[in-house]
């Protein structure tokens, strides 16, 4: 897999993101066990995807604070009795519309890779 397709996933994951909390509140993730789980799993999609961009396509999309994905994904998977709730409210509601343009930029100047061939 190429990094344009790693990008595409992480564009892919984080509008999932967007559009899960549309019309709910921050109190939806306390009571909404389907929503928590939901918003976790998009965001550790977006940090396992980020994790595996090279340096060449990194630098594609300069600006993005590439550890700190990798770190949330990371937090999420190994320490998810300790989730931040404040946190991963913030990421999605406030940080992934930021992401999500970022990805778009460069998903559009960036092509698709050739099908391979029979």
């Amino acid at each position: 897999m190429d990094d344009r397709v790693r990008l595409q996933h992480m564009l892919e994951a984080a509008r999932d993101a967007r559009e899960y909390v549309t019309n709910r509140t921050r109190q939806d993730l306390e009571t909404d066990s389907m929503l928590l789980r939901a918003l976790t799993h998009a965001v550790q999609q977006i940090g396992e995807a980020a994790a595996n961009v090279t340096d060449a396509g990194r630098t594609r999309v300069p600006g993005l604070p590439w550890g700190q994905i990798v770190a949330m994904r990371h937090i999420l998977v190994h320490v998810y009795w300790g989730v931040d709730t404040d946190r991963l409210w913030a990421t999605v509601t406030d940080d992934m519309p930021i992401l999500i343009s970022a990805l778009e930029a460069a998903c559009a100047t960036w092509p698709m890779p050739e099908p391979p061939k029979d």
